[in-house]
């Protein structure tokens, strides 16, 4: 089996610094999600001032807890409907052939 190739990164997020060792094929990602979460921290900062970073990253936290579901819902309703649709297209091929 191939070694996967890592890197090691430092990322800041809500102005503290996190060492990371990454599969170099993430790591563009991984910089990319640091990006949307500082600025979703700083949106929260906007939004409730007097608030500590914990309490940011809390909320950001959840934020994208309830996207992530949100989005594994849909998926599962769409891969309901594709399947709902292909048992219909069975039905009427299996129709035809008899």
């Amino acid at each position: 089996m191939a070694e996967r190739e890592t890197v090691n990164i430092n990322v800041m997020i809500a102005e503290r610094l996190y060492p990371l060792r990454v599969d170099k094929a993430d790591e563009e990602k991984l910089r990319n999600a640091v990006k949307l979460v500082n600025g979703k921290i700083a949106e929260y900062q906007k939004s409730y001032a007097g608030k500590d970073k914990q309490d940011y990253m809390a909320m950001c936290l959840l934020n994208y807890a309830v996207e992530s579901l949100r989005k594994d819902e849909q998926q599962q309703q769409s891969d309901r409907t594709a399947d709902d649709k292909i048992n219909r297209i069975d039905e009427i091929l299996s129709g035809l052939a008899e």
